[in-house]
């Protein structure tokens, strides 16, 4: 199976970076995290999983991540919400599983309130929902907050690079789509992956999205001392036993 690749234009001009690999249905769907893209290893790996067992597969990178148009620092929730539905709507055909990670994890769930009759299964790794307002606001200094209110940007350190911007506008857009405490109207069957040793979403957060869906068929797996990223052999193995499961 070949993988082919183009961008999927927008109204506003920007275009979308994809990747897709044609094979039988549904279509796996690749939702990644926060300022990462879809040339990740758990990306890539899922792109394997496909070539070899024959099955569809899209990635693709929001606006303002990876290969696509766009300045990241200009990104909101909503943008990138709108971002996967476009991709859903010109890219696939038909029932579709949700593979999201961290922020993709809390995409994933909006994606699959907006498109109900499309959203066949969900995946989530280390979901990430309402991360703007639970897990990023609160870790602001004083000085965090009076830069914001200076200057409408703070700087957020990183452990994986450089400090990057989190506007105003990104913190109180994601406000505006909080899926917490729930319920969260999901009635497909769902699988979880989280580290519990991940030091960017908390276990007992992820947790808490998983006893907020509705659904009944949701299995919650902890990996003990498993990262946030989840992309040691052991992780992508546990990733796609999921995916050959749904």
């Amino acid at each position: 199976m070949t993988e082919t690749s183009g961008f999927l234009p927008r109204p506003d001009g920007c275009r979308l970076a994809w990747r897709k690999v044609e094979g039988a249905g549904p279509a796996v769907v690749w939702l990644g995290g926060f300022r990462s893209d879809m040339a990740g290893t758990k990306a890539q790996a899922l792109a394997d999983w496909a070539k070899a067992r024959g099955r569809a597969y899209v990635r693709f990178d929001y606006f303002g991540h990876g290969e696509s148009d766009g300045d990241f620092a200009n990104g909101t929730v909503t943008r990138w919400r709108e971002d996967a539905l476009a991709v859903l709507e010109h890219l696939t055909r038909g029932p579709v599983v949700l593979v999201g990670s961290s922020m993709g994890g809390w995409l994933s769930c909006l994606v699959a309130g907006a498109a109900p009759d499309r959203v066949q299964a969900m995946v989530l790794i280390a979901p990430a929902p309402d991360f703007t307002e639970k897990l990023m606001a609160p870790e602001m200094t004083p000085a965090d907050r009076a830069q914001m209110a200076a200057s409408g940007v703070w700087l957020r350190p990183s452990d994986y690079g450089d400090p990057y911007p989190i506007t105003r506008e990104l913190l109180e857009d994601g406000a505006r789509w909080s899926i917490l405490p729930g319920p969260v109207n999901i009635d497909v069957p769902v699988r979880i992956l989280q580290g519990g040793a991940d030091p960017d979403v908390p276990w007992r957060h992820a947790l808490d999205l998983a006893n907020a869906i509705r659904g009944q068929d949701v299995v919650f797996t902890l990996v003990k001392d498993g990262d946030h990223r989840l992309s040691r052999p052991q992780d992508l193995a546990r990733l796609t036993a999921a995916l050959d499961e749904l």
